[in-house]
C-alpha cells in the first residue's frame, strides 16, 4: 500500500482531471463565506473530518444491525442516514480539496473516488432494501462498506503524510526553548505594520498597535505560507493578516481564522515588555 500510494503521489497522469475538477469546484462554492463555512472557518477546525462521523458511525452500526435478526428497519434507517449525511461531508471535502497542492490533490481525488463508489452503493442498498430486497441490500452495503473503508485509508495518508488540512505551523513551537525570548526594542517597532524576527530559528511576526503588540507564528496553517510578506487588512474592524499564498485570513490580536482555506487558527505567543524590550515565551 505504502508503495501504491507513492506512486499515486507521482502520478502526474491524474493532474489533467484534477486540475478539470479543481476549477468546477472553484466555480460552483461560491461566495467566499459559503467556502469559509465548508472549510470549518466558524470552529477554527476543519469541518469535513466533523461531518464524516456521520455515515461512518450510521454506515458501521447498520453493517452490524445486519448481522442479528429482526433488525431490518433498523438497518435500513442507519444506511438511509448514512447516505444523505455523506453528501454534505462530500462537499466539504471538495471544498477543502480544491486548496490543496497538486501531489494532495492526486491522492484526493483517488480518496473521492472510492468514497464516491461506496456511496453509491449505500444508495443502492437503500433503494433495494426499500423494494423489499434486503439481501441485496445487505450485499451492496458490506461492498460499500469495503469502499468507504479503502477511501478512509486513503483519507488518512492524506492527512497523516501528507499534511492536507494539518495545521502546518503548530510544529514550529517544538523548535522553541522554554522562557522569555526578546525580539525587539518596543520604541523601535513600527505602528501597524508586520516586522519579523526570529524565536530560536522559529520566524515570528510582529505587529504594534498602540502599546499592544501580537507575535504570531510566521507560517501559515494550511500550507506553511510566509504570512511576513502578507497584507494587513481591516476585516470586521479587526486587524488581520492576509497570506500571500492562499489568501487565509487571522485576526492580528487572537489568531482567529476568518477567511480559508485554512480551517485552523494561527497560534499567538504571550508577551511582556521588560525594560523597553519586547520579549515572548511559548504558551
Amino acid at each position: 500500500m505504502r508503495a501504491l500510494l507513492t506512486r499515486i503521489e507521482q502520478n502526474s497522469a491524474l493532474d489533467g482531471v484534477g486540475d478539470r475538477l479543481q476549477r468546477a469546484v472553484q466555480a460552483t462554492i461560491r461566495p467566499q463565506r459559503v467556502r469559509d463555512l465548508l472549510h470549518g472557518v466558524f470552529l477554527g477546525h476543519p469541518l469535513h473530518p466533523a461531518l464524516v462521523q456521520v455515515p461512518v458511525g450510521a454506515w458501521i452500526s447498520a453493517a452490524v444491525l445486519d448481522l442479528m435478526p429482526g433488525q431490518r428497519r433498523a438497518a435500513t434507517t442507519l444506511v438511509g442516514l448514512g447516505t444523505v449525511g455523506a453528501l454534505p461531508a462530500a462537499v466539504a471535502g471538495l471544498n477543502d480539496w480544491a486548496a490543496l497542492a497538486r501531489d494532495q490533490r492526486r491522492i484526493g481525488l483517488v480518496h473521492a473516488a472510492s468514497t464516491t463508489v461506496g456511496l453509491a452503493l449505500y444508495a443502492g442498498s437503500l433503494a433495494a432494501r426499500l423494494r423489499g430486497r434486503h439481501g441485496t441490500g445487505r450485499a451492496l452495503a458490506y461492498l460499500g462498506l469495503t469502499a468507504a473503508s479503502a477511501g478512509a485509508y486513503i483519507g488518512g495518508h492524506l492527512a497523516y503524510k501528507q499534511g492536507a488540512q494539518v495545521n502546518q505551523s503548530v510544529s514550529e513551537l517544538h523548535r522553541i526553548s522554554d522562557g522569555w525570548h526578546p525580539l525587539a526594542d518596543l520604541a523601535g517597532l513600527p505602528q501597524r505594520r508586520l516586522v519579523t524576527r526570529e524565536m530560536d530559528d522559529v520566524s515570528v511576526i510582529l505587529y504594534r498597535h498602540g502599546d499592544e503588540v501580537t507575535v504570531m507564528l510566521e507560517r501559515c496553517p494550511h500550507q506553511g505560507g510566509p504570512l511576513g510578506e502578507g497584507e494587513v487588512a481591516e476585516i470586521g474592524g479587526h486587524a488581520c493578516v492576509v497570506c500571500p499564498w492562499h489568501g487565509s485570513t487571522f485576526r492580528l490580536n487572537g489568531g482567529e481564522v476568518m477567511h480559508g482555506p485554512s480551517g485552523n487558527d494561527q497560534q499567538i505567543l504571550p508577551t511582556r515588555v521588560v525594560d523597553g524590550v519586547l520579549q515572548a515565551r511559548l504558551p
